[in-house]
């Protein structure tokens, strides 16, 4: 497992506020994101990484601020001078199951995937559909993540319990079913609401080969409990993959967020 893992998510204040720019309207050689304050630079952010011990990263798609292969392969050589494993780059937009514009959507998708690729990515999340599942949509979704997977074998497309078509455990295991076995998954301790979400997670636990560990942070604090309980659904199951922590509370220093995160993945893990 991984000593200390985060995702950039967890990070948009320290890095700058990021919008993502529509998958479909989107030039294939864009940035993918329009930067909205500055903060960071991303090139800086590996050696702040090691500097605070972390050494894995899942990069978020509109963290990138462009994808100039010059720039991409500067960003993959200072992973490696700061010793930060890519773990994965995150696909935070695109939609397999639209109704018009699936083949566009895919495509872009795929070009992410050859970014991913260049940057040295050992996954690449891909979102596997944004409307209720129905055994349509699940083939569908499946079937180009599958495709996606196969066109890019240097690489490991995962998906994730998120957004419409992956409600609940029965539609993550019927779209990896649909995908023939091609397709990991990262798992979410806290998309899934809902009192037998618990249970849910049990379900897709022994599947999961990385992750997003995130607690539920409010105004009056973190919800300790079900984080301990969330992250022992991954402990119970043998999960042995990164636990990469995601911090979006409302207090501004996400660093601190992320450092009472570790504190407890060591406390459950341990």
């Amino acid at each position: 497992m991984s000593a200390k893992a985060v995702s950039t998510w967890s990070l948009h204040r320290t890095l700058g506020s990021f919008r993502s720019i529509d998958p479909v309207s989107a030039d294939r050689g864009a940035a993918g994101a329009t930067r909205t304050s500055s903060g960071l630079p991303l090139l800086d952010l590996p050696a702040e990484l090691h500097r605070r011990g972390y050494d894995s990263v899942q990069l978020v798609h509109f963290h990138v601020p462009t994808r100039d292969p010059a720039y991409l392969d500067e960003l993959r050589a200072a992973l490696a001078e700061a010793s930060v494993t890519l773990d994965a780059v995150l696909v935070d937009d695109g939609d397999l199951v639209h109704p018009e514009d699936a083949d566009a959507h895919e495509a872009w998708i795929s070009g992410w995937l050859d970014d991913a690729t260049r940057l040295g990515a050992r996954r690449a999340r891909v979102i596997a559909g944004k409307a209720p599942p129905t055994p349509e949509r699940i083939r569908a979704g499946g079937r180009r993540l599958a495709r996606l997977a196969a066109r890019h074998p240097e690489v490991r497309v995962v998906t994730e319990n998120w957004l419409a078509l992956t409600p609940d455990a029965a539609s993550v295991h019927q779209v990896l079913d649909a995908a023939d076995g091609s397709v990991g998954l990262l798992i979410d301790l806290a998309n899934w609401k809902g009192d037998d979400r618990y249970q849910q997670l049990t379900s897709i636990a022994p599947l999961a080969e990385t992750s997003h560990a995130k607690c539920h942070f409010e105004t009056s604090g973190p919800d300790a409990d079900d984080y301990r309980q969330t992250l022992g659904v991954l402990r119970d199951a043998g999960f042995s993959g990164p636990l990469a922590l995601v911090y979006d509370g409302p207090d501004p220093d996400e660093w601190a967020g992320l450092e009472w995160e570790h504190a407890m993945t060591r406390s459950v893990f341990a």
